[in-house]
């Protein structure tokens, strides 16, 4: 693919935009529910909902739920409601450790009626900007002939009302046969002044702080390869532009959640830069990796077919990954590319990470093999030792970054309020 198209792949990307305003529009949408934002709220925060030329087939059961979830993406209330519709609980049978509130359109009252489940949300602020809300119900205007619209606020004024909230939009009529809608939903999310959610606020500072020790670290790097030209190969320098791509990268992450923080959408400029340089970033980590593994300049000075052909299956799939990150990123929850993206990632990316261990495998081999046959075995079994020790340097890179960094998105939302 030419630079060209490359770039024009990422300015269409950009057009998606990753942010906390929120314009989400549905035409001829027959889902059953659809995830429409999730979003960390402290003290202060709020939620603006406005719903728009909102237009249906049958007027069996639409709405919205506001869920407070434990953990990222993780509703305990709507997990249970893959097969029925959450609008249509009998509220006396609900469990108390539930925390959501249920917004149901009534179209021949012209209100929505909302209701309360869960202690913590009992005396959850809730507002209008256009007449006055009731103790239990908002105004449904029909802005149109068979459309209509509405709109609440929800502001969180106490403790233990901070949380991750889920936002969810339900077609009751949906799990009984197919019926399609219009709808236009505005949302704009804020912490105080803050467009980021909770667990987010710290990323401008963090990325910051990394791309600094990075580009220390590059430094000194250099200062090592200076002090030791004779023992220096290729690949040392490969290390060295990974690091100041891994630098780049960071620092405009950093500057890009800077502009989302303050503004609640990013900067294309400096998003275009940070995808640029992450995808750069990456395909020079598992080059580096997989020359390091086959041994490259160390055992041996021409890569074998074998090691070519890892190259040609390694490559291709890390661009894949990235662009399927990228996608997945920049798309709204509701998207239904959303999904699907973020899944072609997470096995795209576990793939590139167990192809990358093949070589090193094959180097250990070929060492355990030569220590027996020649007469260098003590600098092969020095070699071989080296070998396995960059085996479990990946074995734990890959743990760490992968499987330890899920369970820290899934873990408590009392834990990311204390870190944040």
């Amino acid at each position: 693919m030419s630079v060209y198209r490359v770039a024009v792949v990422f300015c269409l990307l950009m057009l998606i935009g990753e942010c906390r305003i929120h314009k989400l529009t549905f035409e001829g949408d027959t889902r059953r529910q659809i995830g429409l934002t999730t979003f960390g709220l402290l003290k202060g925060g709020r939620i603006n909902v406005n719903v728009t030329r909102f237009q249906y087939q049958n007027d069996v059961g639409f709405g919205i739920s506001l869920d407070k979830a434990k953990s990222e993406g993780v509703s305990a209330y709507m997990e249970n409601h893959n097969e029925k519709c959450a609008l249509k609980d009998d509220l006396s049978k609900v469990p108390e450790s539930y925390s959501t509130i249920r917004f149901i359109m009534d179209f021949h009252r012209g209100r929505v009626n909302f209701t309360r489940l869960g202690d913590d949300l009992h005396t959850l602020s809730l507002a209008t900007s256009k007449v006055q809300i009731g103790n239990d119900s908002l105004p449904l205007l029909e802005e149109a002939p068979k459309k209509y619209s509405f709109d609440f606020q929800v502001s969180v004024d106490h403790d233990d009302e901070e949380g991750l909230y889920n936002l969810f939009f339900h077609n009751c009529y949906g799990y009984e046969s197919v019926s399609a809608f219009n709808l236009t939903v505005h949302i704009e999310e804020k912490n105080g002044e803050n467009y980021l959610s909770a667990g987010e606020m710290p990323l401008p500072y963090l990325y910051g702080t990394f791309s600094a020790l990075s580009f220390c670290l590059a430094m000194v790097w250099i200062v090592v390869l200076r002090r030791h030209r004779e023992s220096v190969f290729k690949i040392h320098y490969l290390m060295l532009g990974l690091l100041f791509a891994k630098t780049l990268s960071m620092m405009f992450h950093a500057v890009n959640y800077h502009f989302i923080a303050l503004e609640g959408k990013h900067e294309a400029a400096w998003a275009i830069l940070y995808y640029i340089t992450h995808l750069l970033r990456g395909i020079l980590l598992f080059i580096a990796i997989v020359l390091i593994g086959a041994g490259w300049n160390f055992i041996k000075h021409v890569l074998s077919t074998r090691d070519k052909k890892i190259f040609a299956i390694i490559l291709p799939l890390q661009v894949l990954a990235n662009v399927a990150s990228i996608i997945f990123e920049e798309s709204e929850e509701s998207d239904p590319r959303y999904t699907t993206w973020k899944e072609i990632f997470v096995l795209v990316d576990l793939i590139c990470y167990g192809v990358i261990l093949f070589p090193v495998v094959w180097s250990i081999r070929h060492l355990q093999q030569a220590s027996k046959v020649d007469g260098k075995a003590a600098t092969n079994l020095e070699k071989l030792r080296l070998f396995r020790l960059f085996y479990v340097v990946i074995v734990c890179f890959i743990y760490f970054t992968r499987i330890i960094v899920y369970l820290l998105k899934v873990c408590d939302f009392s834990l990311v309020l204390m870190c944040s």
